[in-house]
């Protein structure tokens, strides 16, 4: 068992790894100015060894919001509480530490990760796909049947439009702390709104 952990260890380090190497070039250069060719060498690894950890040259950049993937389902199957509750709970929770995820964050280097995801549009085609699996799971979690992947599908959808207006503002010159505020007012108004259309999975 030691020894398969320790494998584990090694195949994590080395993602993270030559993510962080390829986003560093992509930051530097832009995503469409760096070849997969360019990124394997400057790992010091063959192509083929990079395209079994990364099927895509996407996949280098979103594997840093990997581990988000799914958190919603997570979030929900973790609590007692209504789904919509803990949800909420959660996301204003992310806003109070000032989460990336939750885009409330004016840190320079997470600042220039969501400049390069969202203003690069084959990575913003991956970024869907990511959140059409986080909703899926989400859906299972809250029951599987239409209702529950028409709730999951609002969810979603409300967490990355708070998220994208929160990192708008700060990409804009807005301090996170400034933006706060109105943050945590916009997500309440926004979870409210889906308690009172999705009654089934809030609070009675």
């Amino acid at each position: 068992m030691a020894e398969i952990g320790l494998r584990e260890r090694k195949r994590q380090r080395m993602y993270q790894v030559v993510s962080d190497l390829a986003i560093g070039l992509f930051l530097e250069k832009g995503f469409d100015a760096v070849s997969v060719a360019e990124v394997a060498a400057a790992a010091e690894i063959s192509k083929p060894t990079l395209f079994r950890y990364f099927p895509a040259k996407e996949d280098l950049v979103l594997h840093r919001i990997a581990d988000h993937e799914g958190e919603a389902a997570r979030v929900v199957a973790a609590s007692d509480a209504a789904p919509l509750t803990a949800l909420r709970r959660a996301f204003l929770a992310g806003l109070e530490r000032h989460d990336p995820v939750t885009g409330l964050s004016d840190d320079p280097g997470v600042l220039a990760f969501h400049t390069l995801l969202y203003g690069t549009p084959s990575l913003v085609a991956r970024l869907h796909g990511h959140l059409e699996r986080s909703e899926a799971a989400l859906a299972d979690v809250l029951g599987g049947d239409l209702e529950a992947r028409l709730a999951a599908g609002q969810i979603v959808a409300v967490q990355r439009i708070l998220a994208q207006e929160n990192w708008r503002r700060i990409a804009a010159g807005e301090r996170a702390a400034d933006v706060r505020g109105e943050a945590v007012a916009a997500a309440e108004r926004a979870f409210g709104l889906l308690a009172a259309g999705l009654p089934r999975f809030a609070d009675r």
